[in-house]
C-alpha cells in the first residue's frame, strides 16, 4: 500500500501562491495532484513520471502550476501561482496516475484545502 501525505494548503488572496507537498512511502509510476471542489467531480490537475520527470498538465493551470519533485525524499511538489477563486478546492496527491481523457489513480492521500479569496 501507497502511503501519501500532503502539505502545504491554506488561504491565500486571488494572485497569490502556494506549494503543495507530498511525500510518498514509495513512488508509483506516474505520480500527481488532483483536485475537487465543492459539488464538481475530482479532476487531474498535473503529473509527473519520476524517472523521466516527464510532466503533464491540465489546460486551465497550465503556465500557472508547476509540478516537480525530489526523488532522493520520494517527495513532488506542486507549486501554484497567480491562483484565482476558481483554484479553491481540496488537492489530493496521487500515486499510479493513469492519464488519458480523464485521469485516475489506484492510490490517493488526505487531501490538503487550498482557498482562494477574491
Amino acid at each position: 500500500q501507497v502511503q501519501l501525505v500532503e502539505s502545504g494548503g491554506g488561504s491565500v488572496r486571488a494572485g497569490g501562491s502556494l506549494t503543495l507537498s507530498c511525500v510518498a512511502s514509495v513512488t508509483k509510476n506516474v505520480m500527481g495532484w488532483f483536485r475537487q471542489a465543492p459539488g464538481k467531480e475530482r479532476e487531474g490537475v498535473a503529473a509527473i513520471f519520476p524517472l523521466t520527470g516527464s510532466t503533464w498538465y491540465v489546460d486551465s493551470v497550465k503556465g500557472r502550476f508547476t509540478i516537480s519533485q525530489e526523488n532522493a525524499k520520494n517527495t513532488i511538489f506542486l507549486q501554484m501561482n497567480s491562483l484565482t477563486p476558481e483554484d479553491t478546492a481540496m488537492y489530493y496527491c496521487a500515486a499510479d496516475v493513469q492519464l488519458g481523457q480523464k485521469w485516475s489513480a489506484h492510490h490517493w492521500g488526505q487531501g490538503t484545502q487550498v482557498t482562494v479569496s477574491s
